[in-house]
């Protein structure tokens, strides 16, 4: 049902079967898909001036950009421990060394130094669901966007950027290790180009079968392992498949690490399309999506409802931001509602009244 109603509407854009593909080399841009089917590496490049704007060390979120009641308090970059040596007066106890202490005999405290760069994991979905969209752009293509502004965001302030990138339903990953400085950023670009590739990814369904796993929760339990505490760690995804288990990770991912959480919506996921009938796929199978009946439309808008309830209600319960992203937005200005100074947000705000 999911698949069905999130993948519709693919206009005339077929994907090209593997032998009329000329090589590995091939972009999506010469095979005539349309321009917000998939992203290109330079596109991403630029959007390092508008990440300029983003200050990804704002210790409160603005009410405005998020749902819920809670403000989230940013832990800031951290302290690494250095080494102990002897009490001295004046000294926190709170930082003693008590197992110094018991093998020295004497008190020791234990010395710390701020980190100079703090870790900016990224858990970006592209799954089937995400690769969608009635107006503008796919859901993939924005999620990109995101992705690489909040990338470009982290690297600028000196922090390493890393990432988890869902490839399909079989929970095949790519995993990305933390790097600072533009080494960061283009590694992700990179990866970002591969993955959005539409041409790739219904190869991919093509090739592969469901086999049951949630691929959301694999990673949010492959991020527990790999994350570094302290870490900011951004979810960007449609949430279609979280359930208890998404629930159980994300307490368990917040207990050391802050959390943000960005759904990626399209217009026809907020409402239902005009009464008429309209062609739908799964990437392998088509059929008709029937809105001409009143009760039809009103079904269809209870199904993405609860759906979005859903998502902001388990995001309200485990104190996490949730920021709402649709294909329609300027994910820069978005982003500024959050991570933008006070003059830049009371700018957009400004502009939205």
């Amino acid at each position: 049902m999911i698949n069905a109603i999130t993948n519709w509407l693919r206009r005339d854009k077929e994907p090209v079967p593997a032998s009329q593909q000329q090589d590995n080399s091939t972009t999506a841009a010469q095979i005539g898909l349309n321009k917000g089917t998939y992203v290109t590496v330079s596109e991403l490049i630029q959007l390092q001036g508008q990440a300029r704007k983003l200050d990804l060390s704002q210790r409160s979120f603005a009410k405005a950009s998020t749902t819920g009641s809670h403000h989230s308090r940013f832990r800031g970059r951290g302290m690494d421990y250095q080494e102990s040596r002897i009490y001295q007066a004046g000294d926190d106890i709170r930082s003693m060394d008590w197992r110094v202490t018991a093998r020295a005999g004497k008190p020791h405290t234990k010395l710390y130094q701020e980190e100079r760069e703090r870790p900016v994991m990224l858990l970006l979905d592209l799954s089937p669901s995400m690769f969608f969209g009635s107006k503008k752009v796919f859901k993939s293509v924005q999620a990109a966007k995101i992705a690489a502004l909040l990338g470009w965001a982290a690297t600028l302030r000196g922090d390493r950027v890393g990432a988890l990138i869902i490839g399909n339903q079989q929970a095949i990953h790519k995993e990305l290790p933390p790097k600072s400085g533009k080494r960061g950023a283009l590694q992700l670009i990179r990866e970002l180009v591969v993955q959005v590739d539409p041409q790739a990814f219904f190869q991919r369904m093509q090739q592969t079968r469901k086999n049951g796993k949630n691929a959301l929760n694999d990673e949010l339990q492959r991020l527990r392992r790999i994350s570094r505490p302290g870490s900011l760690i951004f979810i960007i995804s449609d949430f279609y498949t979280i359930n208890e288990e998404t629930s159980n990770h994300l307490l368990r991912l917040s207990h050391h690490n802050d959390l943000i959480a960005i759904q990626v919506l399209d217009p026809l996921e907020l409402q239902a399309p005009p009464p008429g009938r309209y062609g739908v796929t799964d990437g392998k199978n088509t059929g008709v999506l029937n809105t001409r009946s009143k009760r039809r439309r009103e079904k269809y808008n209870d199904f993405f409802r609860v759906h979005h309830q859903a998502v902001t209600q388990l995001m309200h319960k485990r104190n996490i931001p949730l920021i709402k992203i649709s294909t329609t937005d300027d994910p820069a200005s978005v982003l500024q509602k959050t991570f933008g100074t006070a003059r830049q947000r009371h700018s957009i705000l400004s502009k939205v009244a």
